[in-house]
């Protein structure tokens, strides 16, 4: 049995939607433990103070995870070890052997660093709750970037092999490992046990893929003046990358600096709501451009421009597809989830309608950030690693600055704040002004969106996209099946007072099942292509059918 798992587990998997599906899956299946573990920091803490120092703890690994770590991302790895593999078999496994070493030792100086500056660089984050207990929290939890980092080196073997299994597994133990930080560790260290259980959790994380790695044959060690040539290739690559990722970074850090200075709480309720919108934007955005990356680097690599466009054609009408229900689905059914997910224990009726409200701006931007992963992959299988940092720069610009002005308005303009909390519908809620963040991440994400994608559009020289087909029905089944969800939960709600677990679980249920099924009935009406890819897909995962190779790539 352990046998038979092992090889599931390692197996190949082909084809866009088939990778993506798989994907999607494991991904749908670690968002649900994450859901799980928000839940139990809801429930332990509600939004409070000190969850607000749990949070703000992770911004500046994450940083260093951002900025160092991702120098010797897969995505810089993959055009090197491709090149080295078609050289000689096994030499791409000595280089990811070397590297793991230059990292260790790179991200060790910097992570001992950060450790001693830690008191310094705390209240620059978050000047507004900054303490001893969160720069504890911090040094524990400078040793996750370090095994993440080389979770993602070990992560490009992997890839290189196309085995998505291991790939999308690997995020479910890290979930776990946090979980066990929340349910074992907490009681015992405090808040200090819920950095031992991220650590925990990234090393779970890095141990289910690196006997797989262990286990591949190589030659002998490269030379240190072709390792060191092959290792500058990559860096030249992954710097522009990482600084895309750094611009995220730092976008995220003044939003969290900028929610210190708010009521208690204002962190939790900024990250719960971005931590929801994840599971959609991982499932859709995450799935596609990941199962796509590395088809789209080998069609690029062999010249075939058509193949190229028609591959990012074929994902892009897919993440259409489902992001438009999706985001459509989450705004009407935002309370009920965010009531089911998070509303237990310490977590209030008011810290759930705010982030039920955060959550629906969140959303609006679920197609475009899904849309701009793919695009930033596309150049990145192109060998151009600058533009989508160009795109990055111009995202982080206006999140910030939209922030700030929509802070600005919603205290100074009664007319403004009273619009969109009524909107809203939270009017009565105290805090509401977290919202701004909420809807300055969202603009910043659509204008990074329509500036990437019209770009995209230019460089590779595509004179048109047949979408407009697509988006109209996928739009026009969405808000029939938003009405008609938005209608159920009414009836539910009148037949009688939803005011248990279980009861908002059947209520919302009902609602997204009705929704989501009028969605596809309207779609098969209009004859959605997507719709009968989609399926046509299932049917052959389900059936074990592989479609030759040669049409797998683009069509299936």
């Amino acid at each position: 049995m352990v046998r038979s798992l092992i090889t599931a587990m390692s197996r190949e998997v082909r084809g866009m939607h088939e990778a993506a599906y798989v994907l999607a899956a494991f991904a749908l299946g670690s968002q649900l433990l994450a859901l799980v573990r928000d839940r139990m920091l809801a429930s332990t803490f509600g939004a409070s103070h000190t969850l607000d120092l749990y949070y703000v703890a992770f911004r500046i690994p994450d940083f260093l995870f951002a900025t160092v770590a991702s120098l010797l991302s897969l995505y810089a790895l993959l055009p090197v070890l491709s090149r080295l593999e078609e050289k000689q078999k096994g030499l791409m496994v000595s280089f990811l052997r070397q590297v793991l070493v230059v990292f260790f030792i790179a991200m060790g100086v910097v992570a001992g660093v950060a450790f001693l500056l830690a008191p310094y660089l705390v209240p620059l984050i978050a000047p507004g709750i900054a303490n001893a207990e969160l720069v504890s929290l911090v040094r524990i939890l400078l040793l996750q970037p370090i095994l993440l980092g080389a979770s993602n080196i070990v992560a490009a073997c992997t890839q290189m092999r196309h085995q998505f299994f291991l790939y999308a597994i690997s995020p479910l133990l890290y979930n776990v490992g946090i979980i066990i930080g929340i349910v074992f560790l907490y009681p015992l260290w405090g808040l200090q046990g819920l950095g031992w259980g991220v650590v925990l959790g990234a090393l779970l994380h890095l141990s289910l893929q690196l006997p797989f790695f262990l286990k591949e044959k190589a030659p002998s060690t490269l030379p240190l003046r072709v390792m060191g040539k092959e290792l500058l290739s990559v860096l030249v690559l992954s710097v522009p990358r990482t600084l895309t990722l750094a611009a995220g970074q730092i976008s995220l850090l003044l939003l969290v600096a900028m929610a210190s200075y708010f009521m208690p709480g204002s962190i939790s309720i900024f990250m719960f709501a971005a931590s929801l919108q994840a599971v959609p934007l991982t499932i859709i955005g995450v799935s596609y451009s990941v199962a796509a990356f590395p088809t789209l680097a080998r069609l690029h690599a062999a010249g075939d421009r058509a193949a190229f466009v028609r591959y990012v054609e074929v994902a892009l009408r897919h993440i259409f597809f489902w992001s438009i229900p999706a985001t459509i689905m989450v705004i009407v059914l935002r309370a009920q989830l965010v009531r089911v997910i998070l509303g237990a224990g310490a977590f209030s009726w008011d810290a759930t309608r705010l982030t039920a409200a955060a959550l629906a701006l969140f959303i609006l931007a679920l197609a475009a950030q899904s849309i701009v992963m793919l695009v930033a992959r596309a150049y990145y299988a192109a060998g151009n690693t600058r533009k989508p940092l160009y795109f990055a720069l111009v995202g982080v610009g206006v999140t910030v600055l939209s922030a700030l002005v929509f802070v600005e308005l919603f205290l100074q303009s009664a007319f403004v704040r009273t619009f969109i909390e009524s909107l809203l519908r939270v009017a009565d809620v105290p805090g509401t002004v977290v919202l701004m963040l909420a809807l300055g991440s969202a603009v910043g994400a659509i204008t990074q969106f329509t500036f990437s994608f019209l770009f995209f559009m230019r460089d590779f020289q595509i004179s048109r996209l047949s979408m407009g087909a697509l988006i109209f029905q996928s739009f026009a089944a969405s808000v029939i099946g938003g009405a008609v969800a938005y209608a159920v939960l009414a009836l539910t709600g009148a037949v009688g007072t939803v005011n248990t677990t279980l009861g908002l679980v059947l209520q919302g249920g009902a609602s997204g099942v009705a929704g989501l099924a009028t969605v596809a009935v309207v779609l098969w009406i209009l004859g959605n292509q997507e719709l009968t890819e989609a399926l046509g897909s299932f049917r052959r995962r389900l059936g074990g059918a592989t479609p030759p190779l040669e049409t797998t790539d683009i069509s299936s």
